[in-house]
């Protein structure tokens, strides 16, 4: 059989094996019978208090330092707006250090094998939900993942379901072909299914609410995978024998690195989520404890306990009725966990990827839709049952977005004030002095909130490579000492540029949202979109008239200079942003910046999934020529 000839018409999916999949009531506690106790860490209560009592006390010298500052004169409401905005941020960005200095800590004891007792087999089913992909690279991850699993000894049983959505009639043909492809290529013991909705009602949600209700009884655990998603073999036993050595697991999520990344935006981002992202998600981990969350993919999930408690409700909120929950993962988790299973988090299961947004758009287009879904969050807040830490997790994801508002208040406040009551823009515009009594902004003064600023913001940073170097990849890896040091500069350089247009950016996600807007749940263009000097130029007006403003004041000399990186970040938004989407693998000396073990000694699966993909595609590519002539 040939890709380019009949398609084949053979059973793509089992037998149905139904499993009830009821909808949550959020009014009312549940508590899922089937679910055994929690195992009892003491150390998990020492573990918050190491991770949030520095944040909450260094938050709260703060206030008093800038209470004292400002109440020279008296405080007034508006003076203690910003002293809540400003504790409001700083809070976040301590809780950052914190849990970064946690996982450092975490890392450097010693870990504690597991017994060498055999897990018992699991029946596991792989699931890809997509819509519109780009079908070989679908197909191509998924016949890297189980030749792997084939050639990797483990007592479980896997079977791979590919759960389309998709509307493109196109993509639609392409992907049986695909699938008819790999089913015929692959050995006949390699269990590989295929399925598309006729309609794709509530999306990704109903999508695997869908394969749970038709299919899910017949598997003990679904390991949801993304679209992008990418799995070592190793990985995927791992996590499986951790559910079955540990029954009051219902859900592990593994900490996807990123890989693939061919622009100078993918890299900083694949750079960034490497080197420092260890340390942090070591340290989420060791306080989350059994309370952990869910990113909705690279996650092995107990199918039983996740139909007997997860199935979501329709949301009422102030501006619409049975709304679907958008960014149902964290949910999910606090669904499972309000039900009595544990959630986890394995940052140690290694082998687990996805892949990034090649732009800066192609990033902010994707992060419209998670400021929507994570806003969203804060309509739940209140349901009925939830642990403590689940909420945290809810309100944290909404605060991931809020802190930009909050950040570009005190930006406009900075720079209305400008350099003193002599010479501010109000002062400047209006003859009169602002009725705030603020302090006198010299430049120590002014100094020292840039330095105290950065230092925070980049504190992490420097924890999270230097447990990296200690426990992760050698520099051999990271293309030897010289060239991480380059690469780890660029990255602070380049995040500092990138920095204020995101901040401006997720303030107009959040006002998108707070007017009603909806946004469209579009594939994302992971190999990058291509945006003319126009299309950038509308989509960073406001960033482009701010960052113009901002350098217009200070050669009037009413705004401070010390906001003049900030400035030069606005104004540079268009081409900053065009530069994002530069192809660093064009020539030798660059494809080896912000490089990371992935593209210094990739992987076998990467390699193995690169060749899949291409070799799928020249067939796919080749039948489509040959049917259109």
């Amino acid at each position: 059989m040939t890709a380019h000839g009949p398609i084949t018409r053979m059973p793509m999916m089992p037998p149905e094996q139904p499993l009830a999949f009821p909808v949550q009531d959020l009014s009312s506690d549940y508590r899922d019978g089937a679910a055994p106790d929690l195992p009892n860490d003491p150390s998990t209560r020492l573990w918050r208090l190491a991770t949030f009592l520095p944040a909450i006390i260094t938050t709260g010298g703060l206030i008093a330092a800038f209470t004292d500052w400002f109440a020279m004169g008296g405080l007034s409401v508006f003076e203690g707006i910003l002293i809540a905005l400003i504790a409001c941020t700083f809070f976040w960005i301590s809780l950052s250090v914190s849990t970064v200095t946690v996982g450092l800590v975490n890392m450097m004891r010693p870990r504690i094998a597991r017994s060498g007792k055999p897990a018992p087999a699991q029946d596991v089913a792989l699931l890809v939900p997509v819509y519109n992909e780009v079908p070989w690279d679908v197909f191509g991850n998924a016949c890297a993942m189980l030749e792997e699993l084939d050639r990797t000894q483990h007592p479980h049983s896997f079977t791979l379901f590919i759960l389309s959505d998709t509307r493109d009639e196109v993509i639609a043909e392409q992907e049986l072909r695909a699938f008819a492809m790999l089913r015929a290529n692959l050995p006949d013991h390699i269990a590989l299914h295929y399925r598309r909705r006729i309609d794709n009602i509530d999306r990704k949600v109903g999508n695997l609410a869908d394969w749970v209700q038709r299919w899910g009884g017949g598997y003990d655990a679904m390991l949801v995978l993304d679209a992008d998603s990418l799995m070592s073999g190793q990985a995927i036993i791992t996590l499986t024998d951790e559910m079955a050595h540990d029954p009051s697991a219902g859900l592990i999520q593994s900490f996807p690195q990123l890989f693939g990344a061919e622009t100078l935006f993918g890299r900083v981002q694949q750079f960034s989520s490497t080197i420092y992202g260890a340390a942090l998600a070591e340290g989420l981990a060791r306080w989350a404890d059994h309370e952990g969350n869910y990113w909705g993919h690279n996650a092995i999930i107990r199918t039983a306990a996740f139909a007997s408690c997860a199935g979501l409700p329709r949301l009422d909120t102030f501006r619409s009725k049975g709304a679907l929950i958008l960014s149902h993962d964290f949910v999910e988790a606090g669904l499972l966990r309000r039900a009595g299973w544990g959630v986890r988090f394995m940052p140690q299961v290694k082998g687990s990827y996805e892949e990034v947004p090649a732009t800066l758009i192609d990033y902010v287009l994707r992060d419209r839709r998670w400021c929507q879904g994570n806003l969203q969050h804060l309509n739940i807040l209140g349901s009925k049952g939830f642990h403590p830490v689940t909420r945290f997790h809810l309100f944290h994801g909404a605060m991931g977005y809020l802190l930009s508002p909050a950040w570009f208040a005190l930006l406009t406040v900075w720079a209305l004030i400008g350099k003193g009551e002599e010479a501010n823009v109000i002062r400047y515009f209006t003859g009169e002095n602002p009725q705030v009594a603020w302090p006198e902004m010299g430049h120590v003064s002014n100094l020292a909130i840039l330095v105290f600023m950065y230092g925070m913001l980049l504190a992490p940073k420097f924890l999270g490579a230097a447990a990296l170097l200690r426990s992760g990849p050698s520099l051999r890896d990271l293309g030897g000492a010289g060239q991480f040091v380059l690469s780890f500069v660029t990255e602070i350089i380049v995040s500092v540029l990138y920095a204020p247009i995101l901040m401006v950016q997720q303030t107009i996600a959040v006002a998108r949202t707070w007017i009603g807007f909806k946004e469209t749940w579009t594939p994302q263009a992971r190999q990058g979109g291509r945006y003319g000097f126009t299309t950038v130029l509308k989509f960073h007006a406001l960033e482009t008239v701010a960052g113009a403003l901002l350098v217009a004041g200070m050669s009037e000399g009413i705004i401070t200079l010390w906001l003049l990186p900030i400035a030069v970040s606005l104004a540079l938004a268009v081409p900053l942003s065009m530069l994002s989407g530069a192809k660093l693998t064009r020539f030798k000396w660059t494809s080896r910046q912000l490089g990371t073990a992935e593209v210094f000694n990739a992987p076998a699966i990467i390699q193995s999934a690169k060749r899949e993909r291409s070799r799928i595609r020249v067939v796919l590519e080749n039948a489509d020529q040959v049917a259109a002539e």
